[in-house]
């Protein structure tokens, strides 16, 4: 009888301690110290680059900060609205290309407006075709979005296998004109990311996306379209990835056909250390952008201490590594 009555007080007493574990150290608490430890790394950064260089907090090098991750800012965008439904999107760098050669190519022909919708609805098509194999098929994300990978980046080579320089002077300012310190390009992703915040946070679809990444089956038992849902997401994805080829192209005034390559992996990371979970259910377009500025000033700091380019893709994975070891501790 008294070994039952020890052995009922020992699991009071554990159930207590993995209580009191848990509050201090896990779920949300601990999701919020390591935001605030992102965030340290980030004053860190910016204290290093001043400290180290006279041109850092200089307005020509800030907007060029500001001009140089709008590529990756809206493909992360896109990457981010994929993650949240508990999928992937590989495709989006050979979608940069594939978006930003047939702007080039088309826009001396057809004029910068038609030929920027080309691209963008050819953008649109890459994500509904992910979206509707991953979603009517049930395929992994990852398998389906590389496959895409391969084929768009073939589509590029088959369009053009040289580099294209469009001639067309306005199509070439999209990505160079600014608006006092801050570029026209720059204004258009922070415009994006409002639509998009705007979107997740106050809309139905948008808190539904959130929902399918965290069960996808309640989502379903509430009567929400999810197959429907997961094709907008990789249509936007898609969208986004077009968007920030085009603008890259623009401000680059040549169209590689090899542009875009590790785009994928810049986004990921910019997502997962924003406070993304690879597998969906948490992360937010705030935190998103965070993640991007913080790339954006590393490859900044980088440039301006001359750092050669393979040391700089060796701290991205080292950095894209710890950013999913931290994130995965809170699931």
């Amino acid at each position: 009888m008294s070994m039952d009555v020890f052995t009922t007080k020992e699991k009071g007493l554990r159930r207590t301690i993995s209580t009191l574990t848990n509050k201090l150290f896990g779920g949300e608490e601990r999701q919020r110290w390591i935001d605030y430890g992102f965030i340290l790394a980030f004053v860190v950064l910016i204290l290093i680059g001043g400290w180290a260089s006279d041109v850092f907090f200089t307005q020509v090098n800030l907007s060029n900060l500001f001009r140089q991750i709008v590529a990756n800012g809206l493909i992360s965008l896109g990457m981010l609205i994929v993650i949240l439904t508990g999928g992937i999107d590989l495709s989006v760098g050979s979608t940069v290309a594939l978006a930003g050669i047939i702007s080039a190519g088309m826009t001396d022909e057809v004029g910068i407006g038609p030929a920027i919708s080309i691209a963008l609805v050819v953008g649109a098509v890459v994500g509904l075709v992910n979206g509707f194999l991953v979603s009517r098929f049930k395929l992994q994300p990852f398998i389906v979005t590389l496959a895409s990978m391969g084929a768009a980046r073939g589509l590029v080579f088959v369009y053009s296998e040289s580099p294209l320089v469009p001639k067309n002077l306005e199509f070439r300012d999209l990505g160079a004109r600014f608006l006092g310190p801050v570029s026209v390009a720059a204004i258009i992703m922070l415009v994006c990311y409002l639509l998009v915040w705007f979107f997740i946070n106050r809309t139905t679809i948008g808190r539904a996306t959130i929902a399918i990444g965290g069960n996808e089956e309640a989502v379903r038992l509430a009567g929400i379209n999810v197959k429907r849902t997961v094709i907008l997401a990789y249509v936007l994805s898609g969208l986004f990835s077009a968007l920030g080829g085009v603008i890259l192209v623009s401000r680059l005034g040549i169209a590689q056909p090899s542009l875009g390559g590790g785009y994928e992996l810049d986004a990921i990371a910019a997502c997962v250390i924003g406070g993304a979970i690879l597998g969906g259910g948490g992360g937010g377009t705030v935190g998103t952008f965070f993640g991007v500025l913080t790339l954006g000033l590393i490859n900044n700091l980088l440039n301006l201490f001359a750092v050669q380019t393979y040391y700089q893709q060796i701290l991205k994975g080292v950095v894209i590594v710890m950013a999913v070891m931290a994130r995965a501790k809170e699931r």
